[in-house]
């Protein structure tokens, strides 16, 4: 018998029927006698309905308290979870509905952008051991006080995963399958790139870097801790019965392959602190002061000017207005420099561990770029990945440039045989 848990996000709890439908794959694994722990997400468009609720009450988001907001956000997958845990015991599936918090998950204590600390496994051991169902809310936990806090952006799949983690599902030769409204991981967003294909797997570090690159499937907190606990993760359509896309811990002969996949991220701001002291004690402040808002940074890059420098670094569109407080803050602290936004840009991307054995991938890019008349603005790179800021109106000529500069459409014959998934 295998340990499975299954997450459902929003358009697969989005209406009744939906729900129904979800709760079937639960039963089937549960027909072949196998244990499971659902993860839910809210319905739908539930979240976006709470924030639009919550702006009429309080105006715009910067001005609400963030305790408040996480109370109110955390109600979303609440419902979720009990009406997911009515359609499985209509079913006959025994099943019980769980907030994080009653599911153990225990978090820091930032408000909207909480992490996960350790998930005690007391209750869901308990209710596994009764025969029944744990439907948990994904996507929320509580600090060490007790205080109902959320994971942010992508939170339901950190849940799962952490669960899965926790409970240690590839012991049993169980999966974390992450049900959704694609067929699996694609060598580009098909809704920009039609010739895109998927992938039967993927390694880990791959699925990361493409994830952190603006690829919407999985949240890089997720298959972070899937990589680093071993979690084999399977993404999978919700509403049909396909492979879907494994994935997993690298193999050799994923390297035979340069570049796996493409992406975009078409909403991001550049913040620049200018004339700023030119000492790494000032580079100290400023990004310890950013993480401990638990703000993700990318794209940094530093020129020095003799004793002053101008440090820029990018973020996500929405991360500006917080990010833009905890820079003045900083530079009132130093009593010098100026601050300096731009926005309107995007990112396109690169990924693919083949890149550590093979040359000539940053090449064949930027040609791609050029002959596609985008001019780039800004460049990083890493060990399996290659990025260039770019403007935002050419994010998916771009995309679609380099994914046909590489071939990725021939990747889809991959097979999946021989995938270690732990």
């Amino acid at each position: 018998m295998a340990l499975f848990v299954q997450k459902f996000g929003g358009t697969s709890v989005a209406d009744p029927q939906r729900i129904a439908r979800s709760a079937a794959r639960v039963r089937e694994r549960r027909e072949e006698g196998h244990q499971v722990v659902v993860v839910v997400s809210a319905m739908g468009h539930c979240t976006d309905e709470l924030i639009e609720l919550a702006e009429k009450v309080a105006g715009s988001a910067p001005a609400m308290p963030r305790r408040e907001l996480d109370m109110l956000m955390a109600t979303g997958e609440q419902v979720s979870v009990s009406l997911m845990a009515m359609a499985l015991e209509r079913i006959g599936v025994p099943a019980v509905s769980l907030t994080g918090q009653q599911a153990g998950i225990v978090t820091d204590g930032v408000f909207g952008r909480a992490r996960i600390l350790s998930v005690p496994r007391t209750r869901l051991d308990i209710e596994l051991a009764a025969g029944r169902t744990p439907v948990v809310a994904g996507f929320q936990g509580a600090n060490a006080l007790g205080e109902i806090t959320t994971l942010g952006r992508g939170g339901s799949d950190t849940t799962a995963v952490a669960l899965a983690a926790a409970l240690n599902v590839a012991a049993t030769g169980g999966t974390c399958e992450i049900f959704t409204d694609v067929e699996g991981v694609y060598t580009a967003d098909p809704r920009r790139v039609p010739e895109a294909v998927k992938l039967p797997r993927i390694s880990y570090e791959e699925m990361l870097e493409l994830a952190l690159q603006g690829a919407q499937v999985m949240h890089p907190r997720a298959v972070l801790f899937g990589e680093r606990y071993g979690v084999p993760i399977h993404v999978r359509h919700s509403q049909r019965g396909d492979a879907g896309t494994m994935i997993c811990k690298e193999t050799t002969e994923m390297e035979d392959v340069v570049v796996v996949g493409a992406a975009l991220k078409s909403d991001l701001g550049r913040v620049s602190l200018r004339r700023i002291p030119n000492n790494v004690g000032m580079q100290a402040m400023l990004f310890e002061a950013i993480a401990k808002a638990s703000i993700i940074v990318d794209d940094i890059v530093q020129t020095e000017f003799g004793e002053v420098a101008t440090l820029s670094f990018t973020v996500d569109h929405g991360d500006l207005s917080d990010v833009k407080i905890v820079a003045s803050q900083v530079l009132d602290g130093i009593g010098t420099g100026e601050l300096a936004v731009e926005i309107g840009l995007s990112k396109v991307s690169v990924v693919g561990t083949g890149m550590k054995t093979h040359v000539g991938v940053a090449s064949r890019m930027f040609s791609a770029l050029g002959n596609a008349g985008i001019a780039i603005q800004n460049i990083t790179t890493s060990e399996i990945k290659i990025s260039c800021i770019i403007r935002k109106q050419d994010g998916d000529k771009a995309l679609q440039a380099v994914h046909s500069a590489f071939g990725l459409e021939r990747l889809g014959s991959v097979s999946l045989q021989n995938v270690t998934a732990g």
